[in-house]
């Protein structure tokens, strides 16, 4: 293996404690602890477990976790109220929807009734509005930890290439908005892009994040440019002893490790990074609504040593 492996979970670490004491900090001023209500409806297991690790390293964080665990036959009116009662509790800094919803429940409604400045998933239009526009708002998760990780690996990212393949409003629209605003030149691909590979090999910064398992390939990386892998796709079962089939990203990981310069693994990446930006988001948000200056996580936190 030729790449420098980005370690997420690595970084996540180091970002959560940065974010702890932070979080120690605003006790300290507030007398109170910075707060994430999580919400989850119905059983999906993905989610379940997402949403626990979520709760677990928020209150490792020194900071209030309230969870809200609510049946998948829940109206959707029902789901609101309890949205607007998040909105106007002063203990929530911070409110995340754990998505996908079940059906019967339209994810576009809920997401419209969060307060945008509670929004800690950074998913509300407002939030969207204010990323495009360069003001501050509340970033989404993942593309935030895709740029925490992509700094790991460059001192600065102006001028260079960047092709995201995915335009999703999580993480494919947001991350290249966040990629021009460190002066890289963004290009969004998709499913009707004409020469994807072609124009993947063009890229200092590979972003893929549409969701196909095993999709970019080796040769279609240029050489020493770094990949940020947002994928997660289970394969299917071999069917020995009822095991789950492999996880993997949209990268063939194994083929684009001789050519990329620095790559994120799936899992191991993005992932971690996602959880650990919640948690920032939510910092963030709680000094924003207590007038105080939001916290600058220094990039040189997440730099491996020399």
């Amino acid at each position: 293996m030729n790449a420098i492996l980005i370690d997420g979970k690595k970084h996540a670490a180091a970002l959560r404690d940065q974010v702890a004491r932070e979080a120690a900090v605003f006790i300290q001023s507030q007398g109170r602890k910075p707060g994430l209500a999580v919400v989850l409806v119905g059983e999906d297991p993905a989610s379940q477990v997402y949403v626990g690790s979520k709760v677990k390293q928020t209150t490792e964080a020194g900071m209030a976790s309230f969870e809200h665990r609510l049946p998948a036959t829940i109206s959707e009116t029902e789901l609101l109220s309890l949205l607007d009662r998040l909105n106007n509790d002063d203990m929530v800094d911070g409110i995340l929807v754990q998505l996908p919803l079940p059906r019967g429940l339209n994810a576009e409604n809920v997401i419209m009734k969060l307060n945008p400045a509670k929004d800690a998933d950074g998913l509300h239009p407002e939030n969207a509005g204010r990323l495009v526009s360069g003001m501050p708002g509340l970033v989404p998760c993942t593309p935030l930890g895709c740029m925490f990780l992509l700094q790991t690996a460059h001192d600065k990212l102006d001028g260079l290439n960047a092709v995201v393949v995915g335009r999703s409003n999580l993480v494919g629209k947001p991350v290249a908005q966040l990629l021009l605003q460190q002066n890289a030149t963004v290009t969004v691909a998709h499913s009707k892009t004409r020469d994807l590979a072609d124009l993947c090999r063009s890229a200092d910064i590979l972003v893929a994040a549409l969701g196909r398992a095993n999709f970019v390939q080796g040769d279609w990386i240029k050489q020493g440019a770094s990949v940020i892998d947002v994928g997660i796709n289970r394969l299917p079962s071999t069917g020995e002893h009822g095991s789950k089939g492999k996880l993997v990203g949209d990268v063939d990981f194994e083929s684009a490790k001789n050519r990329a310069g620095a790559i994120t693994p799936v899992p191991g990446g993005v992932g971690p990074m996602t959880v650990a930006c919640l948690l920032a988001n939510t910092l963030t948000a709680a000094c924003r609504r207590a007038k105080l200056a939001a916290p600058q996580f220094s990039l040189n936190t997440f730099r491996p040593a020399a």
